[in-house]
This record gives C-alpha cells, structure tokens and sequence, in this order.
C-alpha cells in the first residue's frame, strides 16, 4: 500500500455540528427566528446528491461543489421562507462558505500524522480544491496533496473519480486504499481495484443516525478511527 485517500464529509470532518454552528450564527445576526440550524444542515446536505448527479448524469457540465452548495443553500432558504434576494451577499457568501471551516473529528489530525510517516496521503472529495485547502489550513490537516472531484472532473461514485486519482498518484489501484465511512462509496472504490478501509462515524447524521453504523461487506480494514487505522498499517511494515 502506498496511499491512502479519504473520503472528507463525514469521514475526516463533522460537516453536520459546522454547518449548523454557522446556521445558528446567521440565523441570529439576521433575526431569524424558529429554524433548528440541525435540521436546516441536514436539509442543505440533503440537497448534495441530487446537485452532483446531475453532473454525473450529463445534464449539466462539471460545476465546482461551491457552486452546487450556493445553488442548494438559496434553495433551503425559500424552504424556510426566507428569500435570499432578500439577503446581503456577502452574507450568504459567508455562510456558503461554512464548508470551508468544519471542524475534524478528534482522532483525524494524529492519525493522519502517523500514516504520513510512510504513505501518501490526500482527500478522495467531491469538495472543491479551495474548500480542501481552506479546511486543511485551518484545521491543521496534513494532507501531501489535494486531490478530489474538481481534479478528477468527476464526482464519486462514479468510477472515473477513483481511477483518474489513481492514474494521477501514478500508482496501481491495488496501491491505493480508500478510507471512508460509507458503505457505498468503499464498494465503488472496490470496483475500481482499490483497497478499501471503513471508519464508522456512528454520529455524523446525529444521535439518531441510521446509516453506515457496521461494515456492508468484508473491507480490507474495518477500524475504530484514524488512530487505530494507522497503528494496524505501520505495524504490518
């Protein structure tokens, strides 16, 4: 194994807690009352799929997931009766921008600090390369490259989105392992002849979270965190 890619949005970072800390903070500057920001993140987030898949579909040409997120955040907010035309620009460009600044869950940074010791590291995510960057300087992660769909012009699960990153690493698919915590995209890396690892975020949907609580299949890892993941890969060096 020479690399490790990681899915970012519920694997490396708590995207739900950030964006719903920045909902509250906008709700309140405006005087917006009686929204749940938990609720307004999960319906911003809900939104994701349907917006990549219509890049994956052909219906319309690549587009950048902060431009997908705007389109979706204008959305979310008439859903809730606000209009955004309404609202200052740069406020919403400020909230927008609150995927940029979300907080990695606690065992992320020593984890990935050890598996870099001898194995590439880099983010396999939909997210843009701003966004991976803002996030990584902010939150101190250590990734040696940004890679992700604005590289590979293509948005997970669809397959080039794996073996264009491998093609660009320069490596074999065997070489690469993907980390993730959903199910789905680990089997589409699989297809793909990548070597897979699952991390479960039992509490990435919230305390009532239903999805990607177990392993689907027999992944080549199925650890606890970051941690564990790279003591069990250094120790079989």
């Amino acid at each position: 194994m020479k690399a490790f890619c990681f899915d970012v949005f519920g694997t490396v970072v708590d995207w739900r807690t950030g964006v719903a800390r920045e909902a509250s903070e906008f709700f309140s500057r405006h005087q917006l009352a009686g929204i749940d920001p938990y609720d307004f993140a999960d319906a911003w987030r809900n939104l994701y799929q349907p917006a990549m898949e219509a890049c994956r579909s052909g219906k319309r040409p690549f587009t950048r997931l902060d431009i997908l997120h705007r389109e979706n955040l204008e959305i979310v907010l008439r859903k809730y009766d606000v209009n955004p035309d309404k609202l200052d620009d740069d406020a919403l460009a400020q909230l927008n921008s609150a995927w940029h600044r979300l907080d990695p869950w606690p065992d992320v940074v020593t984890g990935l600090t050890q598996l870099k010791r001898n194995h590439i590291i880099a983010p396999a995510s939909n997210g843009n390369i701003a966004l991976m960057v803002n996030m990584a300087k902010r939150a101190g992660i250590p990734w040696d490259a940004i890679l992700g769909a604005e590289v590979t012009q293509a948005y997970k699960p669809s397959p080039p989105a794996y073996t264009r990153m491998v093609e660009i690493l320069g490596f074999e698919p065997q070489e690469v392992c993907m980390v993730a915590a959903h199910n789905n995209d680990l089997h589409a890396a699989r297809q793909c002849g990548l070597a897979t690892a699952f991390v479960a975020r039992k509490s990435e949907h919230g305390v009532h979270q239903t999805t990607d609580l177990e392993p689907s299949e027999d992944w080549d890892f199925v650890v606890r965190d970051f941690n564990e993941l790279a003591d069990r890969v250094l120790s079989s060096n």
